[in-house]
């Protein structure tokens, strides 16, 4: 079995942490925070993360926090026309063995935080940042921002978008600005009208711009995402407050609904979107990047926590039949292919969230009917949701 360090204990190094002590391995996460959190809003997990989870034996524990939503819908932003693209409910299920949950990101954080720490109370390392790593062929050794260093047989760069061990492996890295920024925003539901109460995750597309909507925390609470094109705000923080006036300023010309979650919520937050090209490896000798680290991508095919559930638990099955640097060459092999996929097709659907044919009713009716008819939608999205990290093959 594998001494394994981990950087960050966000969702990917918590997932990392948790399916590798299931398998029998050591495992110390060191994280920045001195108490381990999450921030954000909403993340949405397909049934190629939920399996996931469900084998992790976290399925009681998720069901408590999550809102399995009943459907999805494409609306017109400017006059809410809606149609109907995926049943989430039994169908997830039936189609993919898995469920389709909605959920806060602190929720889910929590829950896995518990598991980590119910499996192995001295498991993760509080107040504890990661600076860098030094290896040998025997080992690596992990160096914190306290000056102490601490070595085992791996070490998983699970440390974000922002990750200073991608920094020391493959160097900066261009990130591009993208010129769009995205509002996001909490609102209780009773707060809405209620035909705006629905268990029903909503995208909301239009000319420069689209809005997600989706129900959190068993239908309690809707998450707001309002994706606009502007060049002028370049901030890639999720925790910058901006303003309702600004925020109804950039969604004049949307319909009602959406106007009504806005003035809804407490705090609007506003975060620049920046693009990255996919790396060609995340992986050197004893040391391997994982999640946003190793391929972070764009929202627009909610896939980003999804794909750090994968990679998590492919790198668990890589060391439990291989050696170390073997082990990880074999993740990054298995993963490669599939995430830059995913970064790729993220970046294609801002495209076809946004599209000028949009700009009028009947426009936009035959774009949705085109761009939206089931055969596409499959084509567009089963390839994710049918993917079992738990049986992939490990070339």
């Amino acid at each position: 079995m594998a001494d394994v360090l981990i950087a960050g204990a966000g969702l990917g190094g918590l997932t990392a942490a948790l399916a590798l002590i299931q398998h029998g391995h050591q495992v110390r996460v060191f994280e920045q925070a001195a108490e381990p959190r999450e921030v954000g809003a909403g993340v949405q997990l397909g049934a190629n993360g939920t399996r996931i989870l469900i084998a992790l034996g976290l399925e009681a524990a998720m069901q408590k926090v999550v809102c399995a939503a009943t459907g999805k819908e494409i609306r017109l932003g400017t006059t809410g026309q809606s149609w109907p693209t995926f049943d989430l409910g039994e169908f997830s299920v039936e189609r993919f063995g898995a469920p389709y949950w909605m959920v806060h990101r602190s929720d889910f954080h929590r829950v896995l935080l518990d598991a980590v720490r119910a499996a192995d109370p001295e498991a993760v390392r509080a107040g504890q940042g990661c600076v860098g790593f030094e290896q040998s062929a025997h080992s690596v050794t992990l160096h914190l921002a306290s000056g102490d260093d601490v070595s085992g047989d791996a070490l998983i760069g699970a440390d974000g978008v922002h990750s200073r061990l991608r920094r020391q492996m493959f160097g900066q890295g261009a990130a591009h600005f993208t010129g769009i920024m995205a509002w996001r925003g909490l609102v209780p539901m009773q707060r809405l009208p209620p035909h705006q109460r629905r268990l029903v995750g909503a995208n909301w597309i239009g000319v420069g711009g689209h809005v997600v909507t989706y129900p959190l925390r068993r239908g309690e609470i809707l998450n707001f995402v309002g994706v606009v094109e502007r060049d002028d705000w370049r901030v890639e923080s999720w925790t910058e407050p901006g303003s309702h006036t600004e925020c109804l300023h950039d969604l004049n010309n949307w319909h009602e609904d959406v106007k009504n979650i806005i003035r809804a919520i407490d705090t609007p937050y506003k975060w620049a979107l920046l693009g990255r090209d996919p790396l060609d490896h995340y992986t050197q000798g004893r040391v391997c990047l994982m999640g946003d680290a190793a391929h972070p991508t764009l929202p627009f095919l909610a896939q980003g926590a999804n794909m750090a559930l994968e990679d998590a638990v492919v790198i668990a099955r890589c060391l439990d039949a291989h050696d170390v640097p073997e082990a990880l060459m074999r993740y990054e092999n298995a993963r490669l292919q599939r995430t830059v996929a995913i970064v790729r097709g993220s970046s294609d659907n801002t495209r076809r969230f946004h599209n000028p044919a949009l700009g009028s009713p009947q426009g936009a009716a035959a774009y949705v009917e085109r761009e939206f008819q089931p055969d596409k939608v499959k084509q567009r999205y089963d390839w994710l949701y049918e993917y079992d990290a738990l049986t992939t093959p490990l070339p």
